[in-house]
């Protein structure tokens, strides 16, 4: 399991989930910056990182991944620039040719003489940041099990899909135990969907990166930290991937840095 190899032929999926809660609004720990535009900043970043990923010397981008990014605060709803309720996922040349702007940034880079210059630097943007709603994440989660159930009904031979779900604070809608379980349910010959948590935080702590069990997590963040399963995989905490994060052999599949739930 967990061991089928990513091509054209058998591309990859990756469906971020991302809060879009009221409570997004407030300063990113130890910086200036919302947790929303941080977010925003990261996942724009990400899909820039993939699109290289997928890229050659040709200037040609490769399906290797489909993609699709759903955001939840008032509802849920798709919000990758380009992708639609009817077409969540898109593939990483779809992606690549159809950012919903370019923004430009001063960038310090290397002068060619052991000094540095600052530079205008093109930086693709598909996501907007948004702090504006609830936490539907059972809504959201129950989405992304439509999702990623469709896209294995027709990827049957794929690596299975990658689900991040990415939030501040705890569910306003219900217990996400049960959509989350119906995420992983879905799957490919080669194993079921990989759901990952991450949590973002308004106050610098220490992060508690892949806990071995829920109660290891602090206790504003156990319930979500729960929708992971027990343990993972000894073949894919093997897996060093350029994107992927190192893990040992018995941990969730969850990072977790607490906040006041919204």
């Amino acid at each position: 399991m967990y061991s089928a190899e990513i091509n054209r032929k058998q591309p990859a999926c990756l469906l971020l989930v991302i809060d879009h809660s009221t409570s997004m609004a407030e300063t990113w720990a130890g910086g200036t910056m919302s947790k929303a535009d941080q977010l925003a900043l990261a996942v724009n970043r990400l899909l820039g990182n993939a699109v290289l990923l997928c890229s050659r010397g040709d200037d040609r981008v490769y399906d290797y991944f489909e993609v699709g990014i759903l955001g939840y605060g008032r509802g849920v709803a798709p919000v990758l620039y380009g992708s639609s309720v009817s077409r969540p996922l898109l593939p990483i040349s779809e992606v690549a040719l159809n950012p919903n702007r370019v923004d430009h940034v001063l960038r310090k880079v290397p002068d060619g003489a052991g000094g540095l210059v600052e530079v205008q630097t093109p930086i693709p943007a598909w996501v907007d940041p948004v702090a504006d709603g609830w936490t539907p994440m059972v809504e959201a989660l129950r989405v992304a099990a439509w999702v990623v159930d469709g896209w294995c009904r027709t990827h049957t031979a794929s690596f299975p899909p990658i689900v991040v779900n990415v939030t501040d604070g705890q569910s306003t809608d219900g217990d996400p135990r049960e959509a989350a379980a119906q995420v992983r349910a879905a799957g490919t010959a080669d194993g079921n969907a990989l759901l990952f948590n991450a949590h973002l935080s308004a106050t610098t702590r220490r992060a508690v990166t892949f806990p071995g069990t829920a109660r290891t997590c602090p206790a504003s963040s156990r319930r979500c930290c729960s929708t992971c399963p027990a343990t993972c995989r000894p073949r894919w905490s093997r897996r060093r991937t350029a994107s992927a994060i190192p893990r040992p052999p018995g941990r969730r599949a969850s990072c977790t840095m607490p906040t006041s739930p919204r």
